[in-house]
C-alpha cells in the first residue's frame, strides 16, 4: 500500500494499524494526518509507547496520557481514582483520534488497560471508548520489556482481546524512501522474512573494511560501551568546554518524563572538534533526526557552528519539545540544543534515525530485532563498517514474523477493495460527526497558520458565513459548504446583520409579500408588549397561521 491510500483510509476515521518495513515513512503519514486533523479542529492525542518516539511526534507516552503509569492492572478503586484527576478526564473525554507510535513495544497488559481506561471515562463499551485508534509501528523492531520468563506471545499487543475488538484496517506500506541500495534493501527484506541467504551473509561480512569518514558513529547494543567512548573522545580534545543546560518549564512530572526520552541531555558538553548528531527534525534549517557534523566553531551568540560532512555550515540554536494539550494550552517545555555527541550511540536509541554511515558492533546483539533496527538505520552497503555479528543479530521474532505475514494479507486485501469516493465520503462524515471544520477557507487558513508554527485560533462561525456571502455564495451554496440548516444560515444573517452593519445581504431578502405579511404580524405582537421585548418566532408563525415557514419567518426578520 503507498501513502496516498494509507492517508485516505485513516481520514476516514476507521480504526487503523500503520505498519512497514523501516524507511516507508510510517512516521511521515502520521504527520500528514495529524496535520489533516488540527487543521480540521478534531481534538488528537499523540502518544507513543517510548519516551523517545513521543518527542519525534511532540507527544506523551501512552503511559502518562492514560494515567496507568507503570501498573499492568487497574482495580475499580484505581480507575475510580484517576477518574477524578481532572486534567485525565478533561484530555480523554475531548479526544476523538488517539494515535500510539511504536506500539510494538507496548506490552499486551499495557494496550488492554488503556481499553479499559478509554471504556471506562467514557461509558460505553466500545472498543477505546468509541474514538478513533491509530497505532503505528513494526513488530521486528525491539519488542516490549516484560517479566522474567514472560513469551513474546504474552508481551505482543496483537495477541490481546483489545487489538481484536478494535477491528483494526492494516495499512502496510511498502515504498521505500530510505534504503538507496536494493542489496541491503533486499538484505532486510531476508530479515524479515526469516531466511537470510548465504550470499547476504557474506556481504554484511564483506562490510568489516573501515569506513573512510574520520571517527564515524558508532552503534553499540550497551549503554556502558556508548559511554566509555563519547567520554574517551571529548576528553581526548583540546580546548575548553563548552557547556549547554537545557530550560525545562511546565508540569514537574511531564518534565520528568520529557527529560528522560529526549535525546538531547539536559546538560550538553562540547568542544571544538566534537562529533554531534541532530537529534531534531528541522527541514527549513537543513537537518533531520540523525544528521551528523563535527563542531566548526561558535557563534557571536555562543551557539556552535556545525559542519557537516558536505561541508554545509548550520548553526544549532536551541529547539523546543513540548507537550501542549488539545487546546493548545502548554503542558511543559524543553529548551535545549538539538545536539548530543555522536561517537556512539545506542541501537535502542537510533529508533527514527537515518545515518549516511554508520560503524556497527552487533556481536553482543542479546535480543532478535536489535540487528535489524541497526542495519535499517543506514541507507546503503558502502556506508556501514560492521565490525562484527552474531547469530541473534538477524533473527527475527517467530511470532512476529507470521502476524507480519497476515498483516501483509490483510493489507493487500484492503487495496483491493480500496474505494477513493467511498472514502472521501466517509472522511466528511467523520469530520462532521466529531464537530470538526468543513469549510474551505477556514481549513486553508489553519493550515498556513501550522506551517508557521502558529497556533490555531477559533474563528468565529458568523465570520466564516460572511465570508462566504462576500464571495457570493447563495444561501443554498452555504448550507451545503457548512454543512447548516436553513434556519441556522438564517441565524447568522440576523447576527451578521448585527455585528457587520456593512455586508451586502439584500439579495437575500424575501419578496415584498412576505415581507409586508412578517412585519404586520411583528407590528401586532410589539403593540401587546409596549415595543420593549424582542418577539420569538412562534406567535409570528401563529398569527401568520403557518402560511409562512419558520425558515422564511428568520429570513424576513434580518430586514425588518
Amino acid at each position: 500500500m503507498n501513502q496516498e491510500q494509507a492517508l485516505a483510509i485513516l481520514k476516514s476515521g476507521r480504526n487503523v494499524f500503520l505498519t512497514g518495513s523501516a524507511g516507508t515513512g510510517k512516521t511521515y503519514v502520521l504527520n500528514k494526518y495529524i496535520q489533516y486533523l488540527k487543521a480540521r479542529k478534531i481534538p488528537v492525542s499523540i502518544t507513543a509507547s517510548t519516551g523517545i518516539a513521543a518527542t519525534h511526534l511532540e507527544g506523551t507516552t501512552i503511559h502518562a496520557w492514560s494515567g496507568i503509569g507503570i501498573k499492568d492492572s487497574l482495580s475499580q478503586r484505581n480507575l475510580k481514582a484517576l477518574k477524578e484527576k481532572k486534567y485525565l478526564k478533561k484530555h480523554i473525554d475531548k479526544t476523538k483520534v488517539l494515535i500510539i507510535d511504536e506500539i510494538s513495544m507496548l506490552h499486551l497488559k499495557q494496550f488492554n488497560l488503556v481499553n479499559e481506561v478509554l471504556q471506562y471515562f467514557r461509558k460505553t463499551d466500545k472498543s477505546f471508548g468509541g474514538i478513533q485508534l491509530v497505532l503505528c509501528g513494526d513488530f521486528f523492531q525491539l519488542p516490549p520489556i516484560g517479566s522474567s520468563g514472560e513469551t513474546n506471545k504474552e508481551k505482543f499487543c496483537f495477541m490481546s482481546q483489545s487489538w481484536l475488538d478494535a477491528n483494526l484496517s492494516i495499512c502496510y506500506l511498502t515504498d521505500q524512501f530510505r534504503q538507496t541500495d536494493s542489496k541491503l534493501n533486499n538484505i532486510l527484506n531476508e530479515i524479515r522474512t526469516g531466511s537470510v541467504s548465504e550470499n547476504s551473509v557474506a556481504m554484511l561480512q564483506s562490510c568489516s573494511k573501515p569506513l573512510e569518514e574520520e571517527e564515524p558513529t558508532t552503534l553499540y547494543t550497551h549503554n556502558i560501551d556508548v559511554d566509555r567512548i563519547n567520554s574517551t573522545h571529548i576528553q581526548g580534545l583540546k580546548g575548553r568546554k563548552k557547556i549547554f543546560r537545557a530550560k525545562v518549564k511546565g508540569n514537574l512530572k511531564l518534565a520528568e518524563t520529557i527529560k528522560k526520552s529526549i535525546m538531547a541531555p539536559e546538560v550538553l558538553e562540547l568542544k571544538k572538534d566534537s562529533k554531534v548528531m541532530f537529534v531534531k527534525n528541522n527541514y527549513e534549517k537543513g537537518y533531520l533526526n540523525g544528521t551528523i557534523g563535527t563542531v566548526l566553531r561558535y557563534d557571536d551568540e555562543g551557539y556552535p557552528v556545525i559542519q557537516l560532512s558536505n561541508g554545509y555550515e548550520i548553526t544549532a540554536v536551541p529547539e523546543d519539545w513540548r507537550i501542549e494539550d488539545e487546546g493548545g494550552k502548554l503542558l511543559v517545555s524543553y529548551i535545549q540544543v538539538p545536539l548530543r555527541l555522536a561517537w556512539a550511540i545506542t541501537v535502542h536509541k537510533s529508533q527514527g534515525m537515518t545515518l549516511d554511515s554508520a560503524v556497527m558492533d552487533l556481536s553482543k546483539t542479546f535480543e532478535k530485532g536489535q540487528g535489524y533496527v541497526a542495519l535499517s538505520r543506514v541507507k546503503r552497503l558502502e556506508g556501514l563498517e560492521l565490525r562484527g555479528f552474531n547469530g541473534t543479530a538477524l533473527q527475527v521474532d517467530r511470532l512476529a514474523l507470521r502476524a507480519d505475514q497476515r498483516f501483509q494479507e490483510l493489507s493487500k486485501e484492503l487495496e483491493l477493495i480500496y474505494d477513493t469516493r467511498s472514502l472521501e465520503k466517509e472522511a466528511r462524515g467523520f469530520i462532521k460527526a466529531n464537530g470538526g471544520v468543513l469549510n474551505k477557507d477556514e481549513i486553508k487558513h489553519n493550515l498556513d497558520r501550522l506551517e508557521k508554527g502558529q497556533k490555531i485560533v477559533k474563528k468565529s462561525t458568523y465570520l466564516i458565513t460572511k465570508q462566504l456571502i462576500d464571495k457570493g455564495y447563495s444561501l443554498e451554496d452555504i448550507m451545503i459548504e457548512r454543512d447548516l440548516t436553513m434556519g441556522t444560515v438564517s441565524t447568522h444573517l440576523i447576527k451578521i446583520s448585527e455585528m457587520y452593519p456593512q455586508t451586502e445581504l439584500s439579495r437575500f431578502k424575501p419578496d415584498r409579500s412576505v415581507m409586508n405579511k412578517v412585519k404586520k404580524a411583528r407590528n401586532q405582537l410589539l403593540k401587546g408588549t409596549g415595543g420593549g421585548e424582542r418577539i420569538s418566532l412562534k406567535p409570528i408563525f401563529e398569527i401568520l397561521k403557518g402560511e409562512i415557514s419558520y425558515d422564511q419567518i428568520k429570513l424576513a426578520l434580518v430586514f425588518v
